[in-house]
């Protein structure tokens, strides 16, 4: 995964594909729109702008001739349906959709499908099988997390798990995955959840109002963006720190180092890379060009460990996530390995 090409490089790579498949039209005239349905927290506001870079980038250089990006005031189904149908009207040729509920917005997908729009859902994706779909294994992100912990606490204990947002397809994939690791290393007990809207203020709310009912707590297993916001709770409640799993977010990033500094804690951090969103925006450019394109796509979560902390820290704005862009190159290499 590369960062974003320059304007160049992009329309040289574009130009080099249309050369080489000799299928592929251009996409100068199409219109893509991006529909979001929550932006509450540090990571959907990474995603918004690597998704709005991308855009604008490919908008100057000719690649397409929108880009516009859309997020509903809430995150209900009903809403962002509405604005798929806005979407529908308005003449745009595909949408890149983060989804409120993967089935709440089939019928509204299978309406753009008919009206001839190509829809590539991607982080929070939909069932409906017209749409693209692009996704980490949440589920194996959540066992990890697991498996990790049973690496580091070979005796098990009690776990709090954080959730996400509630009702989402990846709160829902995550949870799983975590439930499956502790099935499989008996060892651990999950004795509270809460959940934490992947937002540090909530999760910390939330984690505050739960610790006074559990017993010791060993671990903590989380989803992204409540990682700080636990560890603010346990120190509030003057209870020990855990081993929390974190998620890529600056002041979760920032305090790993501190406390490392300070007395050796070690963890992990892993999340999807809100420039998902990039790839996403790729992946339709390549659809409306003609490329054919698996309806599944993979991409690997972005993992830091100890030895990466002090990289990833310096590479991570204050106040955002750990990201990375991926770029049209990105994009056709990811299509490619899915065939």
């Amino acid at each position: 995964m590369k960062t974003l090409l320059t304007g160049a490089a992009t329309l040289a790579l574009l130009a080099g594909a249309v050369h080489a498949e000799s299928h592929l039209v251009s996409t100068g005239d199409k219109r893509i729109a991006l529909s979001n349905n929550y932006a509450g927290n540090s990571w959907r506001q990474a995603m918004l702008q690597t998704y709005e870079d991308t855009a604008a980038q490919a908008v100057a250089d000719g690649v397409v001739a929108a880009g516009d990006a859309f997020t509903t005031s809430e995150n209900q189904a009903t809403e962002q349906a509405a604005q798929i149908q806005n979407m529908i009207l308005q003449g745009y040729d595909a949408i890149v959709l983060n989804a409120a509920s993967p089935t709440a917005l089939n019928g509204a997908v299978k309406e753009a499908c008919d009206a001839g729009v190509v829809v590539v859902s991607f982080d929070g994706i939909v069932t409906e099988p017209c749409a693209w779909r692009i996704a980490v294994d949440f589920a194996a992100m959540g066992k990890e997390e697991v498996d990790y912990l049973a690496t580091r606490l070979p005796d098990g204990g009690n776990l709090l798990e954080i959730r996400g947002l509630a009702g989402v397809f990846v709160d829902d994939e995550i949870s799983k995955g975590i439930h499956e690791g502790v099935a499989e290393h008996s060892q651990f007990e999950i004795v509270g959840s809460v959940h934490g809207d992947w937002a540090q203020d909530v999760a910390q709310k939330a984690v505050a109002g739960i610790l006074p009912s559990l017993p010791e707590v060993v671990g903590v297993v989380t989803q992204g963006g409540d990682g700080y916001g636990a560890a603010q709770a346990f120190a509030a409640a003057g209870r020990p720190t855990p081993l929390i799993v974190l998620g890529n977010r600056q002041d979760e990033l920032k305090w790993w180092a501190e406390q490392r500094d300070a007395n050796g804690y070690e963890t992990l951090s892993l999340s999807i890379a809100p420039g998902v969103a990039s790839l996403a925006f790729w992946v339709a450019q390549q659809i409306l060009a003609g490329e054919e394109v698996p309806k599944d796509l993979t991409v690997p979560f972005l993992k830091i460990t100890q030895d990466d902390l002090d990289a990833a820290l310096a590479s991570t704005p204050e106040g955002s996530v750990a990201n990375v862009s991926y770029s049209l190159e990105d994009a056709q290499g990811v299509i490619a390995d899915a065939k």
